[in-house]
């Protein structure tokens, strides 16, 4: 089994990738932000350690569980608490996916193991993927995308755009570049080439 983690900046189109991959025989697609999500619902022991973390905030729902718009403006308002609510998660969703792929190696079910991360190289998956790949998507293409998909001003890809790695960043963690500048049926034909190299390699 191929472990592969996928990375890019916002609007590289990462989305219709996953959705391709989800769609191809003996492959599984793991996503860290739905890992995260699932790991921070009640009775669970990340969601027990935000709520110490967190206590006296207004970011609680009264049947339990988080209230995601008001944690989403406490988090992104607040470098400290950012910090507070990542040092809990992060650490978690390494540590499940870290026993999803020993599990999926144990099955031998799998040829391919798929993880998408926004965070992959900041938070060190090249540490257990068995290779990094980045999705490349010119800046011109991934601003129009986010006005068009998301209704994003200039101004606010500017603010992501800045505090997101630059593509050389990218390229240098990264041992597979994908260019999805044009259209997607263009990445998946470089995706497919590169899964039928690792097969016959």
């Amino acid at each position: 089994m191929h472990f592969i983690g996928i990375t890019g900046g916002v609007g590289a189109g990462k989305s219709e990738i996953i959705r391709y991959l989800e769609r191809r025989p003996d492959t599984r697609v793991m996503l860290a932000d739905e890992i995260a999500h699932a790991l921070m619902e009640p009775k669970t022991a990340c969601y027990e350690a935000l709520r110490e973390a967190f206590l006296g905030e207004d970011i609680f729902l009264p049947e339990g569980g988080f209230d995601r718009g008001r944690l989403a403006a406490v988090i992104f308002s607040d470098d400290e608490k950012r910090a507070r609510l990542n040092a809990i998660v992060h650490p978690a969703v390494k540590e499940y996916v870290r026993a999803q792929a020993a599990q999926e190696r144990e099955r031998g079910e799998l040829s391919w193991l798929f993880l998408e991360a926004a965070l992959l190289i900041e938070e060190h998956y090249d540490e257990i993927c068995d290779e990094l790949w980045y999705i490349d998507t010119c800046e011109d293409v991934r601003r129009a995308r986010l006005k068009q998909s998301r209704g994003y001003t200039d101004e606010k890809i500017d603010r992501i755009l800045a505090s997101q790695l630059g593509e050389e960043a990218y390229r240098r963690a990264c041992r597979v570049t994908i260019d999805n500048s044009g259209a997607i049926e263009s990445a998946i034909e470089q995706i497919e080439g590169v899964l039928r190299r690792k097969t016959d390699g």
